[in-house]
């Protein structure tokens, strides 16, 4: 009696469970239905409530179907999958803008001979850039036939045949060209400039957008051991301000910028209020672009000159390069006119000895020579450089060192009572 007791027990206790599983699964497979308890596979079944068809079944609220199926709040397409909120992919809705061209808008004495070069805030499509879109158009609007190419930010119009001396030209990108997402400048950008009667040697300049509004750029720090003179702005991002050293800086009332007794012009930092973070996010994005820009040019004139040491040589403009360091162990000489272009691309190093000094002359000017380095730029005790310094990593400047031109680093720069003079642009 009391195993049939159990039994009746242990009946009445399969009934229940299969009743409370039968009310909790999905409204899809109900009381009502062919599988509920009331079917032909109910509880008192050879496919009760214990079979594969029974609550518990593949069809059950635990079912590949139910709340923690592969469709369920943590499936791929719930509000963690790749489509949901938070997703990593952020849509770019943001219109391209012009930053900078070369030549400038209302530029006089343009060589006949220079490239059309424009900087934009993103990398372009360069399906877009066309004989359409990217228009050079001379007197009686007769357009300029020429070769466009682009390459990031970076577009190129380089014309077929010489410009007109002493002649006025309307330059011209329309609203139809496209950043890599699609989006269209707001605008036609319309500049015009005037040539000259002179032609110009070697490459095209590099674009340094608003890189060129600084003769000291850095991304991890400025540090000086004073006293140093700095004509020119100066300037840090991503880094904050605790990274400039030993310029005892003096905070302007509108936290924009701060001011030292060493740099005539104004200092600029991260953690400065707005618009000056983004101000030099622009800045740094925009030395980041120049140094690929002049990393990637090719055809070089020169390869290898002199295994890496060019003390004593003179150069004449044009485009050299060296798989190894670079030493100047006694004076350079780089010999053009004031629209020649220089432009060293160097793998390694670039170390001047003490007491040396890059010297220019017929008229060469320091804002068209480019050092592109990929290692340390080292300028020895009291010697003097010139140019447009773009370095991957450090630039070092030794004891009464002094220079002409802009230090433009991705790491850090350092100098030691050294005068620095950015060019007139």
């Amino acid at each position: 009696m009391g195993n049939v007791f159990k039994s009746g027990i242990y009946l009445l206790a399969a009934t229940v469970m299969a009743t409370i599983l039968v009310i909790a699964c999905g409204d899809s497979k109900d009381g009502d239905s062919a599988t509920d308890g009331d079917s032909t596979t109910d509880g008192d079944m050879t496919t009760d409530g214990d079979s594969t068809t029974d609550g518990d079944s593949a069809t059950d609220g635990d079912s590949a179907t139910d709340g923690d199926s592969t469709t369920d709040g943590d499936s791929t397409s719930d509000g963690d999958s790749t489509t949901d909120k938070d997703s990593t992919e952020v849509e770019d809705t943001t219109d391209p803008t012009v930053l900078s061209t070369n030549p400038a808008d209302g530029a006089l004495s343009v060589p006949i001979n220079r490239s059309i070069t424009v900087i934009f805030s993103e990398a372009m499509r360069s399906t877009s850039l066309t004989a359409a879109t990217f228009t050079i158009v001379g007197p009686d609007e007769v357009s300029v036939s020429g070769e466009i190419s682009c390459l990031d930010k970076r577009a190129t119009f380089n014309p077929l045949v010489n410009l007109e001396f002493e002649t006025l030209y309307q330059a011209r990108i329309t609203a139809d060209v496209k950043d890599m997402a699609g989006n269209e400048l707001s605008s036609d950008h319309v500049w015009s400039f005037t040539t000259g009667v002179n032609m110009f040697a070697g490459p095209a300049p590099v674009l340094l957008g608003l890189a060129g509004d600084f003769v000291i750029l850095a991304k991890s720090g400025i540090d000086t051991i004073p006293i140093s003179a700095v004509t020119g702005n100066i300037g840090v991002s991503p880094i904050d301000s605790t990274a400039i050293t030993g310029f005892s800086l003096m905070m302007d009332a509108s936290n924009e910028y701060a001011t030292s007794g060493q740099v005539t012009g104004m200092v600029f930092a991260a953690d400065y209020t707005s618009p000056t973070p983004s101000y030099l996010t622009t800045a740094v994005s925009d030395m980041e672009t120049a140094y690929v820009d002049a990393a990637g040019r090719l055809i070089p004139d020169d390869t290898e000159l002199g295994s890496g040491e060019i003390g004593g040589l003179t150069l004449t403009p044009g485009l050299y390069k060296w798989g190894t360091n670079v030493l100047i162990s006694t004076d350079v000489t780089l010999d053009g006119g004031p629209n020649d272009v220089w432009i060293f691309q160097i793998a390694g190093d670039v170390a001047q000895a003490s007491g040396t000094h890059v010297i220019l002359s017929g008229g060469a000017v320091p804002e068209n020579i480019f050092w592109q380095t990929f290692g340390q730029l080292k300028i020895g005790t009291t010697a003097h450089f010139e140019g447009i310094v773009l370095c991957e990593t450090a630039i070092i400047l030794g004891t009464g060192s002094s220079m002409n031109g802009r230090l433009l680093s991705q790491t850090a720069v350092n100098i030691n009572g050294s005068i620095i003079v950015e060019p007139v642009r």
